[in-house]
């Protein structure tokens, strides 16, 4: 279900909005590395609310696409990779984009009205989460009719929970405000026909 047996041209022709948002964010991290553009590319886009505070209204989005560093965008982006597929698959482009935007986007918005002022945030793991919470909204109606689903991304809500709480420097208020606005569009999008058609799918 969430192994990826597909080559590189199949991937990308699939799932082209996660093939995309990965490329983004992996050519946005590149692009930090550069002398001058960069320190300008993050010190504009970080998601500082200070500079919120004080109007600066794009940095509730541009954070969902900039990482403090190579092992936070690899384990963002192999997230990503793993479990959007079947979200995109299931729900298609446009809705899987808006659970994907709206759970960062809400992620940041937590953040800054929950956070000090001083709090300053990167990272995709809002948005990350929100396909967590999607699926729990999908294991929530059919999870009799998906054993199997319902097997798997059960202990990744879970462990992804508790790894929130216990390892340092992580936003938590993101990682929670991103499920929770998963979950709630999930419940929104997925109702019997849908389930059903899912399941259709993955007995091919």
């Amino acid at each position: 279900m969430f192994i990826r047996r597909e080559s590189f041209s199949q991937y990308l022709r699939m799932y082209p909005v996660v093939s995309t948002l990965i490329a983004l964010n992996v050519f946005i991290h590149l692009l930090t590395f550069l002398p001058m553009l960069g320190e300008y590319i993050y010190y504009y886009g970080v998601g500082s609310n200070f500079h919120i505070a004080n109007g600066e209204w794009w940095r509730f989005v541009t954070p969902i696409f900039l990482h403090g560093g190579f092992m936070h965008l690899l384990f963002n982006m192999f997230s990503l990779f793993l479990f959007g597929p079947e979200l995109e698959r299931l729900t298609g482009k446009m809705r899987f984009i808006t659970i994907y935007m709206l759970a960062g986007l809400f992620a940041s918005a937590a953040t800054y009205f929950l956070q000090p002022l001083d709090y300053v945030h990167v990272g995709a793991s809002g948005a990350i989460f929100g396909i967590f919470g999607a699926f729990g909204a999908l294991v929530y109606y059919g999870g009799r009719a998906l054993p199997q689903l319902k097997q798997i991304i059960l202990p990744i809500i879970v462990i992804s929970i508790v790894m929130t709480f216990v390892t340092p420097n992580i936003n938590v208020t993101a990682h929670i405000a991103g499920m929770i606005t998963g979950f709630l569009i999930g419940l929104s999008y997925f109702h019997p026909k849908r389930i059903v058609s899912w399941r259709a799918k993955n007995r091919r």
